[in-house]
């Protein structure tokens, strides 16, 4: 029989590319989103509603075999910072609490890399090992975000079968509600002939490997344990060499020193919470999160899943040429 699939968030920029994976599979999608999926499917079945709505919780869980959770709030800012605790918290408990009542549902948690850097531990700790607190956290999105991984790896330990996947910084096309790391591309792309920069460790990855990782992380993943979905580790730096060269688009480059990054994103924090109420352009929290990145392996989820990224030059090539509305060949002979 087809096996029903729950995707909660899968209208989202992951979300879209995991429903696409899974019905290749041949499953039956279920979708919980307040939007719409952009694409629609007869395999498809979409419920609208948010993971606040218990009710509509319920229903949507009702039926399935199996449960991804990837909604949630992401960014760094907004105007009322509670969201991220109702969100990406209270929205993961609703989930998780229906999840459970239907006994021995698997269940993917999807968290994010940016609650597992950490200062180096003795015995070279991996970063899925890590032992981290909420107040650990440089922001409430990241508060909202661990938060939410405890209570899963709490199910976990008490004999729901969850796993948990941490993808670093996808990218990749048809990113239509922009996340920051398409953000960020974007802002160095079409930036002025003198760009600031704050120079750390990045870690970009395919969103389609990433789709793939979940599904491998459901069908292979250890109970209780977290898979770092990632690619390859670079420092900014590189990346934007990288970017200037694929593009044929040369910046004069300026790097910043973190604290008058963090300085500059107080400001327009400030300006953007009593004068703009429109997103800044940078965030303390980005920046805190920014300043403690360290590389991050996908060794645990290359050898336990079979995971395989792609490399990130390709990748790059094609989110370019995709942003500046031309053809691939048409970036590299730019380059």
């Amino acid at each position: 029989m087809t096996r029903t699939t729950l995707v909660t968030g899968g209208s989202g920029f992951i979300g879209q590319y995991l429903v696409s994976e899974l019905v290749t599979r041949g499953r039956k999608v279920r979708v919980l989103d307040v939007r719409a999926p952009s694409r629609s499917s007869p395999a498809v079945e979409f419920v609208e509603g948010s993971v606040l709505d218990t009710a509509r919780v319920n229903d949507a869980v009702a039926g399935a075999d199996e449960i991804y959770h990837l909604a949630g709030l992401p960014g760094m800012w907004k105007l009322d910072r509670a969201e991220f605790h109702d969100v990406n918290f209270i929205g993961t408990r609703n989930v998780l609490a229906a999840a459970r009542q239907r006994c021995e549902v698997p269940f993917l948690h999807c968290s994010t890399e940016s609650i597992l850097f950490h200062a180096p531990q003795p015995g070279d700790v991996a970063a899925e090992e890590a032992t981290l607190s909420v107040d650990d956290m440089p922001g409430p999105y990241t508060r909202s975000k661990m938060l939410a991984d405890e209570l899963a790896l709490q199910a976990a330990a008490s004999g729901f079968p969850v796993i948990v996947g941490c993808p670093t910084m996808p990218i990749g096309p048809h990113d239509h509600n922009v996340t920051p790391p398409t953000a960020m591309l974007q802002y160095f792309l079409g930036g002025g002939s003198l760009q600031l920069y704050l120079d750390f460790m990045v870690n970009f990855v395919d969103v389609r490997d990433v789709a793939k990782g979940l599904v491998l992380a459901m069908e292979k993943g250890r109970v209780g344990h977290r898979y770092v979905l990632g690619g390859e580790s670079l420092p900014l730096s590189r990346v934007l060499a990288l970017m200037a060269t694929v593009s044929g688009r040369r910046r004069l480059l300026m790097r910043v020193p973190g604290c008058i990054a963090e300085l500059s994103a107080r400001f327009m924090e400030l300006k953007a919470d009593h004068v703009t109420g429109r997103a800044p352009s940078a965030t303390v929290e980005g920046v805190r999160i920014a300043r403690r990145a360290t590389a991050l392996s996908v060794e645990k989820a290359r050898c336990e899943l079979g995971y395989a990224p792609r490399p990130v030059e390709p990748l790059l090539q094609e989110i370019i040429a995709h942003m500046l509305g031309v053809s691939p060949s048409e970036v590299l002979e730019h380059a």
